[in-house]
């Protein structure tokens, strides 16, 4: 067998679960682990959900999540950390302060869920001020779809070119750095846009036909977050993790009635496991 690949890059994900393991804590977790890197978690949510929406969520007490994420701060140590769901304006509080008092120096990718694939509601409206307020200009990296984009730059997306009005908008928010992600749009080719104070890298691929999308934000984001992790430039971090969720979504098992989950698992060597498995 090829000698199996080490593991390194730590990273903190500090999100809601997935009942349904497509995305949240699941994917990341799974993202990480994919691409050789170590997932730590500090859950903010439990949720109940599967390929056809959330069904419910259960909030993780804020002493309780601030505990999480000093424990792993303090011991285990972080390479970079990912930010998904957060619910609400006291937990962006929370999350900002213990990532300002114990995380400076280290790369935060910040994904801001405010909505489910299934439509429900990942965010309070009050807080997205906050978001914009105390947690962008924590981040190295932010990775908005274009709904959340239209929120957090208060502008409409229609087209391209409004991409790229948006990312600047976003720039401008305090973060260096904006993962604009474009399948919102309708069209044949998916365009994701990088932006940065240097300039805007525009990445093309043809669109893959598929249902199963549930988890890909999130994905994406822990998939770049790892990159960071390994000591990876922001375009090399963020052309594998593209590359990586574009694989998983064309591996997709089919699983669920509704938006199923990725393959995260695509990057395992399929000889290696029937070795394993004898």
């Amino acid at each position: 067998m090829p000698p199996v690949p080490p593991m390194r890059g730590r990273v903190l994900i500090v999100a809601g679960s997935d009942s349904g393991g497509g995305a949240g804590i699941q994917a990341d977790i799974k993202a990480v682990t994919a691409l050789a890197g170590f997932a730590m978690t500090a859950v903010t949510a439990l949720t109940a959900q599967d390929t056809l929406g959330v069904h419910a969520v259960h909030p993780v007490p804020p002493a309780f999540l601030r505990l999480q994420m000093e424990c792993v701060l303090a011991d285990l140590g972080a390479d970079a950390i990912k930010t998904g769901m957060l619910g609400d304006a006291a937990t962006v509080e929370l999350v900002a302060s213990v990532l300002a008092e114990h995380a400076r120096g280290i790369p935060v990718v910040v994904d801001p869920v405010m909505v489910a694939k299934g439509g429900a509601s990942l965010l309070s409206a009050d807080a997205v001020a906050h978001v914009k307020r105390v947690l962008l200009p924590l981040a190295a990296l932010l990775t908005p779809n274009l709904p959340e984009a239209e929120i957090l730059a208060g502008m409409a997306i229609p087209d391209e070119a409004a991409m790229h009005h948006a990312a600047e908008a976003l720039l401008t928010l305090g973060v260096p750095a904006v993962l604009l992600k474009g399948g919102h749009l309708p069209g044949e080719e998916v365009v994701d846009l990088l932006a940065t104070t240097e300039g805007t890298l525009a990445f093309r691929a043809p669109r893959i036909a598929s249902r199963h999308t549930h988890g890909t934000g999130c994905t994406l984001a822990s998939a770049a977050a790892a990159g960071l992790a390994q000591g990876m430039g922001l375009r090399d971090a963020v052309a594998r993790a593209r590359a990586y969720v574009r694989a998983a979504i064309a591996a997709a098992p089919g699983y669920g009635a509704g938006h199923g989950p990725l393959n995260h698992a695509v990057t395992v060597d399929p000889a290696r496991l029937a070795a394993l498995l004898g």
